[in-house]
This record gives C-alpha cells, structure tokens and sequence, in this order.
C-alpha cells in the first residue's frame, strides 16, 4: 500500500502533514505505513470555530434533532465497515476485535441515539429530578435543570480503540450539544481519521460540530476556560500531566479520565473444578487476556481464586491459551494478532519482567512462541503471559504495575474477606468480575469492593449464555473507576451526557418553571380548552390546557358492585368494623382502582378521534380514603408532550382527583398517544 497522509481537520480545512509529522509503523510487518502531525495547526481557530459554530449550531437543535443525527452517523458508519475493518488490520487487531471497536462504537451511537429519543425531552432544556416546594402553598418552587456548556470538548483518545474510543465519547457529547475536537493517539489515527471523514462527507453534522486532530494538540489545553470539558483515556503519568495544565487548574475545566486500572476476576469459593462456574471463569479470564492481544482498559490484570484451586486455575488456563493461535490478524485462523506497535511490545515486556520480580511465569515465553503468516520479530508480537503470584499480601508490583498486553497473574485467596482485600489493592479499577453461583458471596463482594471499582460484573451458569463479559462496557452503564483508574465516569446512558451539561438550580413560580422546563408545573396556569382535549390532535394541544369534569358521587352499592366483579374484596372495602379499627380509614371506604375507573369514565370522550391508546400511569398515590356518599371529581391537564415518530407523539396529562371538599384524592400521570 502507499503511504498515508492522515490529515486533521481544522476550522472547516483538511490540514496534511507538516512540521513535527511522525511516521506510522503497521502492528504486523512493522513497516511505514502512515504519517501523521502538523505542528503549524492553528489551535485558536479551531477552538473558536467550535465555540462560535458549531456550538450554536448544535445548540439550535432539540435533543430529539440530535438524537437523530446520531442514529443517522451511525447508520452512515455502518455502510463503510468493511473499509474501516481493512484500514484496522495493520493495529494488529483481528476481525473479532473488529467487532469490539468498530461495530461496538456504531452500537454505541445507536444506544445513545435510542435513549435521547425515549428518555430525554424534545427540548432544549433537560429537567432533573422532580420539583422542590420551597413554600407553603407551593407558588415558589425550586427545579434542577440541565443546559448544554457553551464551549468545546476535547477528546484524548487511547490507541487501542481508535473508533470505539472516538465514538463512546462523541455520542453523549453531540446529544448534550456540545462540539468536540477529537485528538486520537497517532499510533493508530489513521483509521479514527477515516471514520471522521464518513461522517463529514455524510453532510449530516452541522459545520464546526466535530474537528479533528492527527498528532499533537499544542498547546490547546491552554486555551481552555470553564465552559471547556477535556476527556482523556491513557496511562495515569499522563493524565497528570494533562490534569495540571495551568489552564485546566485555574478555569476549573472539567476533566474526565479513564486511565490505568488493574482489573481483577475472583472467582467464587463455591466455584470448584467441574462446576459451571468453573468452566466459565475459564473461559472469561482467557478471552480477556487475548481480545485486543490483552490491550484493553478492562482487561483482566489479576485472576483471584481460593487457594485450594490455584493450580487447578493455571493448568486449565494455561490449557486453553495454548490452543491460541498467535498471527496475521487477516487470517480467519489467528486467535490473537499484533500490539499496537514496537513500542508497546517494549514497554509490556518490561513491565512482564517488573512482575515477574514477584510472580513467577507459568504459561507464555516471549523468546519462543509461533506467530503464523507473520515475522515475530518484525511485527509487534508477543505471546500471552500467566504468571502466579504465591504471596501476594507482600506482593507490590502485581497490584500496582499494569502490563498492557496479554499478561495477568494468578494469586490465592484464604476465605472472601481476603479476596476482596486482594481485589481493593488495586487502588482503583474500572471493573471486577465475580463468577459465583452463591448470591451471598455476590452480596459480600457489592458490600465490600464496591466503593473501589466503577462497575462489578456477577456472571454464573443462569446468566451466563447472555452475559457480555467482564470486559465489556455497555453504552447503558456508567464506565470509569475511583483512584488509579482515573476518578472519571463515561457513558451511563443519559448521565453520559450530563457530564457536557450544566446543572442548574431555578427557582420561581410554577409558571416560571413551567415556561423554562417546558412542562406544566402544578399550580400554573390553566388554559381552557376549546374543545374537549381527547377531540383534538396532538399538535392542537397546548401545554397546560385543562379539563374540569362533574363531580360523581360514589355509593355503596357502587363498592359491593365493584369488590365481587373484580373478586377484590379486602376487609376495608366490605367489613366496616375492621376498617374502623384501620387507622386509616374511617370505615368502609372505596377501592383506590375504582375511582380510577370513574375518574377515567369522567374524563373520556367516547368517540373515536386522535387519542390513539391509553400507554400508561405514572406516580399514582391515594391521599384521602373516599366513602360511599362521597364525590369525586377530575382535573385533567395536558402536562408534557414528546413527538415519538410522523404519526404520533406522547402526551403526558396530570390527573387529580378531588373530593366535595376540594381536598385532594389522588393523584397520577396518565399517558396517551395522540396522532399528530
């Protein structure tokens, strides 16, 4: 192949190499493929065109336009997979790791594309958590809202997953409507530039939304002020180093990190050779070691298990990683390709010899292994590594010193108290995984590992056929980790994209809240239909707009009719003196899902119309009991509303219910869709 000239993209410009470019070696033949790096990038410009474009572009748009732009990036992506697997190729990784980065970043643009259209508002503003009365008769109320930050997010990315890696962190920073600038590690940008380039060509990003730059930043994080978030994945020396920058300390800009983490497995006391449990921490320790040649943030650094079972562990696993078949990642037969680069290949060798300073290796020689349809000693090589650590309570550099390749160490624990103190040393990880079949060792390991690890993972024989793995960060769970790996937290979803969002406490009056939120607020204003509202579209309807029914009054032949239709015949509704002796009750009263049912006779228009399907309630309480020669009575408010696609959209209506004395009964959100 000829050389590649991986540009960046700057203030709407591609920029070729220049000055300070660097050349890109290929994982398998170690030959120059690439070179990447300009170091006359006006970095000014490229901010400015972030914040004074592509910001209010983005801003323009509701979470629902934006959510829709991600499905479409996505959708995009996935019609030019196959160019982007066999660009991936000279990373090193095989088709399986493909699927991994490539196919798992689009899934994860999916996920968050999904989630802005069902969980977040077709807004500008995003409400979070429920309204605070601040007053006593609740007209000034207190609400958090979210807002988008009206700066720029810079995205520092990791080698090991150069579409993933730009994906997992673009995704919620677009949703939030934020533009990013994406700096992916040079070793392998020339597969991030292709992806960018798919989704600019695509037309579908406003201009100014994404930039992207192919080498070093400059100094940009200088730049930066508190409207600015830095999100880096990397070793720990340099999230530092970057987490000083003068600017980053004395603006307050928001600084997220991934870094190092030594990510253990324990397996479960219960777990003994010939369980399915066994077979399955098996299983999962050795896919862990050689998805991405090991090079994985959630790869498992430390494998801990009853010390009756150690040795059990090591042959079984030393077992399988034999039958891995180390080569040229095109070939369907490899098992496990290349490091990133010769670099890599150093730098886990040395910290393999760190540990082996209090491990010995009992699987994997680095002097002799087969590689196959390809040089060992040209590309970036090396074999998968167990080592078994005897002592590990006196033991420093197992639990500290993270070799980032196929490398991890075996170490036995006493009884679970000490497996949990084993798995804690490592400061601060991304991830632990337990395999047991007892839910109390689960319960013990929560309990006590918890508050050191961003995610544990319980996997066992009934979970285990749709289980994800233990490396596996899903779009829909927080990603991140305390201490060493970084005090960050990624993805989880909508809280994801709070992180490029300000959190705001507003406080008012309901109309005020209302009219910021764009949600009725009770206790605002009302306005009155012109109709009644199930006789009109869901575009005719205004939020706020009310419906007062009739009182109806309930007897008690209403409650006895009631309690043996439906076979509820609990003491409260058919036995006065028991129901008197409820403090609750005055005596015998009516069925809570009774007044529903007459609430929803008082407030239905029968014709057919545009209320297409009752979806739903939400938040129903009962206040007041009712008895029999009480009234009731409905308001019916139309609370909030969310287009779901061309032909209808959701409305959400408050619902009270009210007694002859105007005291409140019950209260509840009812959910409907509407055609448009």
């Amino acid at each position: 192949m000829s050389l590649l000239e991986i540009s960046s993209y700057a203030a709407g410009d591609w920029v070729k190499p220049g000055a300070g470019a660097r050349n890109i070696a290929s994982a398998v033949t170690g030959a120059t493929i690439a070179s990447a790096g300009n170091d006359d990038l006006d970095v000014q410009a490229m901010l400015d065109h972030a914040r004074k474009v592509g910001g209010p572009a983005l801003r323009k748009l509701t979470f629902h336009d934006r959510a829709r732009m991600l499905k479409a990036l996505a959708t995009e992506l996935g019609k030019h997979k196959d160019a982007l697997y066999d660009l991936s190729f000279h990373t090193g990784a095989t088709q399986s790791d493909h699927m991994i980065d490539i196919d798992g970043g689009i899934g994860t643009m999916f996920v968050f594309a999904s989630k802005g259209r069902r969980e977040m508002p077709d807004g500008h503003v995003y409400l979070d958590g429920d309204v605070e009365q601040l007053s006593r008769t609740g007209s000034f109320l207190g609400q958090h809202i979210c807002t988008p930050l009206q700066g720029v997010a810079v995205h520092i990315n990791a080698f090991n997953f150069p579409v993933w890696g730009m994906l997992e962190k673009l995704a919620p920073t677009l949703l939030a409507g934020v533009p990013a600038i994406v700096k992916p590690a040079t070793a392998t940008c020339y597969v991030t530039e292709l992806a960018v380039k798919i989704m600019l060509d695509s037309g579908i990003l406003p201009e100014g939304a994404l930039q992207l730059v192919s080498g070093g930043i400059g100094d940009m994080l200088n730049r930066l002020d508190c409207q600015d978030v830095v999100s880096f994945t990397g070793s720990a020396n340099t999230a530092l180093k970057l987490r000083n920058t003068p600017a980053i300390v004395e603006n307050s800009v928001r600084f997220v990190a991934e870094q190092d983490s030594l990510n253990a497995s324990i397996l479960g006391p219960d777990a003994a050779p010939g369980t399915p449990e066994f077979d399955l921490f098996i299983k999962e320790v050795s896919r862990e070691m050689t998805a991405k040649a090991g090079q994985k943030c959630t790869a498992v650094r430390r494998i801990i298990a009853p010390e009756a079972q150690v040795q059990a562990v090591i042959e079984a696993l030393s077992a399988r990683l034999a039958k891995v078949v180390i080569g040229d990642p095109r070939l369907e037969t490899t098992r496990m390709g290349a490091l990133v680069s010769g670099s890599q290949k150093r730098d886990v060798l040395e910290k393999a010899a760190l540990i082996g300073t209090e491990a010995k290796r009992v699987f994997g020689d680095p002097e002799n292994f087969a590689v196959e349809g390809a040089d060992a000693e040209q590309g970036a090589f090396v074999p998968p590594m167990l080592f078994h650590c005897e002592d590990p309570d006196t033991a420093v550099h197992v639990h500290d010193t993270e070799a980032f390749g196929p490398v991890s160490t075996v170490m036995g624990y006493r009884d679970l108290d000490h497996a949990i103190a084993l798995a804690n040393r490592g400061q601060g990880s991304l991830v632990a995984s337990v395999i047991t079949h007892d839910p109390a060792v689960a319960r013990a390991v929560a309990l006590g590992s918890g508050a050191f690890h961003g995610r544990l993972y319980f996997n066992n024989r009934d979970s285990m056929k749709e289980s994800t793995g233990h490396g596996s960060p899903l779009p829909h769970m927080v990603h991140g980790g305390p201490g060493r790996a970084g005090g960050g937290e990624e993805l989880g979803g909508v809280r994801g994209v709070k992180h490029y969002m300000q959190r705001t406490a507003i406080q008012g009056s309901p109309d005020i809240l209302s009219a910021i939120g764009d949600k009725w607020v009770p206790g605002g204003t009302e306005i009155a239909a012109p109709a009644h509202p199930f006789t009109r579209k869901y575009g005719e309807l205004s939020i706020g707009e009310t419906l007062h029914t009739a009182p109806r009054t309930v007897t008690l032949d209403d409650i006895e009719h009631f309690a043996h239709f439906t076979g509820d015949t609990f003491y409260a509704h058919m036995d006065d003196a028991a129901a008197k002796r409820n403090p609750f009750f005055p005596g015998r009263v009516a069925h809570g899902y009774l007044l529903l049912s007459f609430a929803a006779g008082l407030f239905v228009q029968p014709d057919e119309g545009p209320v297409l399907a009752n979806t739903g309630l939400d938040g129903l309480r009962f206040m007041k009991p009712v008895s029999a020669g009480d009234s009731i009575k409905v308001r019916l408010t139309v609370k909030k509303k969310t287009p779901r696609n061309e032909e209808y959209g959701e409305v959400r209506w408050h619902v009270t219910l009210t007694n002859q004395d105007d005291e409140l009964v019950a209260e509840y959100e009812l959910l409907t869709m509407n055609a448009f």
